[in-house]
C-alpha cells in the first residue's frame, strides 16, 4: 500500500479542518482528531493522524470529514424530525435513506468527494460485517437501504464486503418499493419531497403507516367538530403551499451563491495534503472574521450599533481537553472534588428539591370512563355488581412539560482568580449534576482571552499605525467544558481546568454572551435557558485604552437587552460576590457555593414555569 509522508502533522490537521469547514460552509465547526468518544452535534472527530499514513487511510479520513460536512450543509434537522415515522426499524431506514441523499449530493458534484466517501464506506463495511447469518432478515435493513439508495443516486455499486447482504434483500425491496425508489433521484435536492418519498418507501415495506395516515390520525385537542378539522386542514395545506413558494424563491435567490460554494468545495476536496497546507496558510493570512448582520430585524445576531472587532483571526473556540494534558486535568479535578466534598449533602438536597419541582410539572394525569384505552381495574366492581354496566377504560394524558436545554456560561477572567472561580466551577458541577438527574440537557461554556494586553490583535493594530477607535482589541478564547449532548460523567474532569494557573485573563462579556446564545438558539429543545456566572463588568485593558471607557459595557448591555426582549431564550445571571442586577433583570448574588441551593431553586422554578 502506498505511503504518504506527512511532513508536518499539525499543518495537515489544520488543512483538513479548513476543508471540512469550507465544504460545510460553516466556519464554527470544531474538528478534532483521535480515538476519544464521539463529540456532540456541531463537532466532528476524525481518526488519528500519523506521519506515514497510506493514501487509502488519508482518503478514509477525509471521507469521514466529507460525510459530516455534507450532512451539515444539506440536511435540515427540523424538516427531518417533522416526517420521522414511528417504530425503531422504520426510523433506522428513514435515517439511512436521508444519509444516502446528502452524501450522494456531494459525490455527484465532486469527484474527489466521491472517492473519499467510497474509501470511508469501504472501511466501515470491512469493519462491520452486516452478513451475520444465512438468513436475510439478520442483515441490518438500514444499512441495506442506504446502499441501495446510494446505488440509485450515484450509480455506485455497494462495497464488496456488503454486496452479498444487499443482494439477498434487493429483489424483495425492489419488488415492493421499486416505483418510489426510482423517483428519489428526481428529488435529491428537495429534502421535503425526498422525505415524503422515504415515508412511502417505508410504507411499501410495511414498516410504518404512510405520512398522510399519520396526519389524518393525529387530531387536535378539540376535534369534536369535523367541519372545523377540515377547515384547519385546508388552511394548513394553503400555508404549506405558500411556504413552498417562498422556499422556491429563496432557493432561486441563493442558487448563484451555491454554485460558487460548491465550486470552492470541489477544489478543496481535490487537493493533495501539500496543497491543503498551502491553502491553510492563505486562509490564516486572510482571517475568518464572523459576518454579523447589523441589519437583522430581530437583532439576535447583531453586535450593536458602533461596536466592531478590529480582527478576529486570532480568536479561538476550543474544547477543554485541548488546553491541558489528560493527567493534569485529572489532578485539577481532584482538587475541585476536595472543595466539593463538604457540599455533597447540599448537592443531594438541591437535586432532590429541584427534581421534585420538575417532576411535579411533568406529572401525568388520567382520563376516566372512556370507551377505549387501558382497562380501569378500579372500576371493575361496578361491572361485577351490575353486569349491565359497560367496562370502563382510562387513558393517560400527555405531559405538557417542555423539553429543556440549559447553557452555563462562566466568566473565566482574572478577577475570578482564587475563591470566585472555585465557587463558579462548583456551581457548574452542582447545577449540571442536578439538572442531568432531571432529564435536562446542560452545556457548560467559559470565556476569557488568550493573552493579556491585547495579544496578536494589538500587535497587528500597532503594525498598521494604530488607527483610532479600533474596536475590540484582544484575542478571544471561548472554551467548551461540556457539550449539551455529552454526559457530565464524560466531561467532569474538564471542569477542573478552571482551577489551572494561567488560564484566567481578560473578559469581553458581550461577544461571549452572544456566542453562547447563538449556540443555544440552534438547539431543538422547546425551552432554552442561558445562565451566566460572573463577578461583574467586562474588562479588557487593551480595548478600553484605545476606545471609550464604556465601550465593552455598552455592548454588553445591548446584547442583554436583545436577548431579554427579543429572544425566545430565558436569561439568568448568578453574581459571585458582586451584584449583577444592574445588567441582568433576572439575577441573584451568592457569596459561596453553599448558598446556591435556596437561591437558585426559586429562580429555576420561575424559569421552568409554563409560558
Amino acid at each position: 500500500m502506498n505511503k504518504k509522508n506527512i511532513q508536518n502533522i499539525d499543518d495537515f490537521k489544520r488543512a483538513v479542518s479548513s476543508t471540512v469547514r469550507a465544504l460545510a460552509n460553516d466556519r464554527e465547526i470544531e474538528v478534532s482528531f483521535g480515538t476519544a468518544p464521539a463529540p456532540i452535534a456541531g463537532q466532528v472527530r476524525l481518526p488519528m493522524v500519523y506521519s506515514d499514513m497510506s493514501l487509502q487511510e488519508i482518503a478514509e479520513l477525509r471521507g469521514k470529514g466529507d460525510s459530516f460536512s455534507l450532512h451539515k450543509r444539506y440536511h435540515n434537522d427540523v424538516l427531518h424530525s417533522q416526517y420521522k415515522p414511528q417504530g425503531d426499524m422504520a426510523r433506522e431506514v428513514y435515517d439511512a435513506i436521508e444519509e444516502a441523499r446528502v452524501e450522494a449530493i456531494g459525490a455527484n458534484k465532486m469527484d474527489g468527494v466521491a472517492q473519499n466517501l467510497k474509501a470511508h464506506l469501504e472501511k466501515y463495511y470491512n469493519e462491520h460485517n452486516i452478513v451475520q447469518s444465512e438468513e436475510s432478515t439478520k442483515a441490518p435493513l438500514g444499512d441495506v437501504m442506504k446502499l441501495l439508495v446510494r446505488e440509485r443516486l450515484t450509480h455506485e455499486l455497494p462495497p464488496q464486503s456488503a454486496r452479498t447482504a444487499v443482494n439477498k434483500l434487493r429483489f424483495e425491496i425492489e419488488e415492493k418499493a421499486g416505483e418510489h425508489l426510482n423517483e428519489l433521484i428526481n428529488n435529491i435536492n428537495d429534502q421535503k419531497n425526498f422525505l415524503k418519498l422515504s415515508r412511502k418507501i417505508i410504507t411499501d415495506l410495511e414498516l410504518a403507516r404512510d405520512i398522510d395516515d399519520d396526519q389524518n390520525n393525529d387530531p387536535g385537542e378539540n376535534s369534536d367538530d369535523p367541519t372545523q378539522e377540515n377547515q384547519q386542514s385546508d388552511q394548513d395545506i394553503d400555508n404549506d403551499d405558500e411556504m413552498s413558494e417562498d422556499g422556491a424563491e429563496q432557493e432561486g435567490d441563493q442558487s448563484d451563491q451555491e454554485v460558487d460554494d460548491n465550486a470552492a468545495g470541489d477544489q478543496l476536496s481535490e487537493l493533495t495534503p501539500e496543497q491543503l497546507m498551502e491553502l491553510l496558510k492563505q486562509a490564516q493570512n486572510e482571517g475568518t472574521s464572523p459576518q454579523w448582520d447589523d441589519n437583522d430585524p430581530s437583532g439576535l445576531y447583531s453586535m450593536g450599533p458602533g461596536y466592531k472587532v478590529y480582527t478576529s483571526e486570532y480568536d479561538e473556540c476550543i474544547v477543554a481537553e485541548e488546553l491541558c494534558e489528560a493527567d493534569e486535568l485529572i489532578q485539577l479535578r481532584k482538587k475541585l472534588d476536595q472543595q466539593l466534598y463538604h457540599l455533597q449533602g447540599m448537592v443531594s438536597k438541591l437535586a432532590n428539591r429541584l427534581q421534585r419541582l420538575l417532576m411535579a410539572k411533568q406529572t401525568r394525569s388520567w382520563e376516566f370512563d372512556l370507551e377505549e384505552g387501558i382497562l380501569d381495574t378500579a372500576r371493575l366492581t361496578r361491572v361485577v355488581t351490575n353486569p349491565t354496566q359497560p367496562l370502563s377504560f382510562k387513558m393517560e394524558k400527555d405531559s405538557k412539560f417542555k423539553d429543556t436545554a440549559v447553557t452555563l456560561l462562566i466568566d473565566n477572567s482574572g478577577s475570578m482568580r482564587g475563591r470566585p472561580i472555585t465557587i463558579a466551577a462548583m456551581c457548574a458541577d452542582i447545577l449540571a449534576r442536578t439538572l442531568e438527574r432531571c432529564g435536562v440537557r446542560v452545556e457548560i461554556l467559559g470565556f476569557t482571552t488568550k493573552t493579556w494586553k491585547g495579544g496578536k490583535s494589538r500587535l497587528k493594530w500597532t503594525e498598521n499605525g494604530k488607527p483610532e477607535k479600533p474596536g475590540r482589541l484582544n484575542d478571544l478564547r471561548h472554551i467548551i467544558y461540556k457539550s449539551a449532548d455529552a454526559t457530565l460523567r464524560r466531561s467532569r474532569n474538564n471542569l477542573g481546568l478552571m482551577l489551572r494557573e494561567g488560564l484566567l485573563k481578560e473578559n469581553i462579556d458581550g461577544e461571549s454572551l452572544l456566542w453562547a446564545h447563538n449556540r443555544l438558539i440552534n438547539r431543538s429543545e422547546e425551552r432554552r435557558i442561558l445562565m451566566v456566572i460572573s463577578d461583574g463588568a467586562p474588562v479588557d485593558d487593551s480595548t478600553l485604552s484605545s476606545n471609550n471607557a464604556n465601550y465593552l459595557e455598552e455592548n454588553l448591555r445591548h446584547v442583554i437587552e436583545v436577548i431579554e426582549t427579543r429572544s425566545p431564550i430565558k436569561l439568568l445571571a448568578i453574581g459571585i460576590g458582586h451584584d449583577v442586577t444592574r445588567y441582568y433583570k433576572n439575577a441573584i448574588t451568592i457569596m459561596d457555593a453553599d448558598q446556591l441551593g435556596g437561591a437558585i431553586t426559586d429562580q429555576l422554578a420561575n424559569l421552568f414555569a409554563e409560558d
